[in-house]
């Protein structure tokens, strides 16, 4: 079908205003790419400001054969929001309102462009906050959120983003507008709400969202345990989870992302630390104090350096700032970073790190290693510099045999950035031809003529090696299932 733009665009422009249509190439760029390597550029971008405008722009769409993503504040790290086949950006940053707050129950409803701390500021006069924390929350939205199912260093006590969204209005392929879920805390019938959340926009665009919201701790202490040497920091890990203590943060960070953070923001990270540990205890006053003694004991078990205990909320914020802002002090240490997200269970953390320095080791290509150690999410970040010719090329086999190494040792491919286009062809590591084949089914009970996010998730063929071949059930569910 060839594209008739010259119609399209007007159309658009009648639905969200003319200024919120961009179609320029020279305007379209800011759209090409989101935090991962992959770059392409949309035919269109619009900014809808409602659930009907959102509506209306995606018959305009479908009418026309054009794919369409949804795209929040473009924090993503796997190229979830990258138009690899052109098409109609939705960009949701102009529906950044908070509709309600019921303090009562402890219900927000929300609309996607919201920013993700955002939330936690507005309520926190009524001493609630919204849990899910990703590292880019001062400025990812919880559309992504939603999208990607995002995580964050408390996710260790609190879950991710599919523990505290209780229901969603959203957007099909056909137009229709419909709630899933609602604002009690169960049901009936099946749980699309679940479906569609880590569905990375390929089943429905999200208009609303209704979460849960916590109550603020009564007391908050943060740990910071320094370490000569990685191995011992990983296994400090498993002995606080061992020793049955699940505090609401374990963070972890080696000597590259020490030394980048502290000379960014000055976090009051030593010199010379092979590894940090950030701990983070909150409840009841009498019960963090209990749970920090024994934090601590088991720290002291493994040769730590020093431990240090902030109580006061300037004191833990300047020890969050460092981890917090790292991945963009990265670019202290190299231009481009390859941020890979698998996950490993928690007592393989000293062997894979260290399998993972001999593949730096090996390769001559720094790996700076941030964890969320307290569930085993790994995301070592592979240092290179895409204007040197094969460099991205070598990140991304490199962070291939990384992914490799986490499913080996019993692990998975994403703790919380999904699949996108980035890990798309290691699925079959994971998912047999059967696994593969029931999933492929969901977008056609969906309707969505696979005009949302094409291309993400499943392998296409297009970026398989020749040892990893597209599965069978993608044959088997037929032309169009995954693209």
């Amino acid at each position: 079908m060839t594209l008739d733009m010259n119609s399209i665009i007007p159309q658009l422009q009648a639905v969200v205003g003319a200024e919120y249509v961009i179609h320029k190439p020279e305007d379209l760029i800011v759209f090409e790419y989101d935090g991962s390597v992959d770059r392409a550029l949309p035919t269109v971008v619009a900014l809808p400001d409602s659930a009907e405008q959102v509506s209306e722009c995606v018959k305009i769409a479908e009418r026309s054969g054009l794919p369409i993503v949804a795209r929040g504040a473009g924090t993503g790290l796997s190229g979830g929001a990258v138009a690899e086949h052109g098409g109609l950006v939705l960009a949701m940053t102009r529906m950044t309102r908070i509709l309600e707050v019921d303090v009562e129950n402890r219900v927000a409803i929300v609309e996607p462009g919201v920013v993700n701390l955002h939330l936690s500021e507005q309520v926190s006069k009524h001493g609630l906050y919204f849990a899910p924390d990703p590292s880019s929350q001062r400025a990812c939205t919880i559309g992504g959120n939603v999208a990607e199912n995002s995580g964050g260093p408390h996710c260790l006590a609190y879950g991710v983003t599919t523990n505290h969204v209780l229901g969603l209005e959203v957007v099909y392929a056909d137009g229709g507008i419909e709630w899933v879920g609602g604002i009690h805390r169960e049901s009936p019938g099946f749980d699309l709400r679940g479906i569609i959340i880590g569905s990375e926009g390929t089943l429905a665009i999200v208009t609303k969202i209704a979460v849960r919201l916590l109550r603020q701790p009564e007391a908050v202490k943060t740990l910071l345990a320094v370490f000569s040497e990685l191995d011992d920091a990983s296994a400090a890990v498993s002995g606080i989870i061992g020793a049955g203590i699940v505090p609401a943060a374990i963070e972890m960070m080696d000597e590259l992302c020490i030394s980048a953070a502290e000379a960014a923001v000055h976090a009051g990270y030593p010199e010379g630390a092979g590894a940090v540990l950030l701990v983070e205890v909150d409840g009841l006053a009498e019960a963090v104090e209990e749970e920090v003694a024994a934090v601590e004991e088991v720290c002291n078990l493994y040769d730590p350096l020093e431990i240090r205990t902030a109580t006061d909320p300037v004191e833990r914020e300047k020890l969050w700032s460092g981890r917090k802002g790292v991945l963009g002090a990265l670019g202290r240490l190299a231009p481009n970073y390859l941020l890979v997200d698998g996950t490993v269970p928690r007592t393989r953390l000293v062997e894979t790190l260290s399998r993972i320095k001999g593949i730096s080791e090996r390769t001559g290509y720094p790996i700076a290693n941030l964890l969320h150690a307290g569930d085993g999410n790994l995301h070592p970040s592979v240092l290179f510099d895409e204007r040197k010719p094969g460099d991205t090329e070598a990140a991304l086999k490199i962070g291939g045999e990384i992914l490799e190494l986490c499913v080996e040792v019993g692990g998975v491919l994403s703790g919380e950035h999904g699949i996108g286009l980035e890990k798309q062809e290691y699925m079959p590591l994971m998912f047999t031809d059967a696994d593969m084949d029931v999933m492929a089914r969901l977008r056609p009970s969906f309707s969505t003529n696979n005009i949302f996010n094409p291309g993400k998730i499943f392998p296409t063929g297009a970026s398989c090696s020749d040892i990893r071949q597209m599965a069978a059930a993608i044959q088997r569910a037929g032309p169009g299932a995954y693209v």
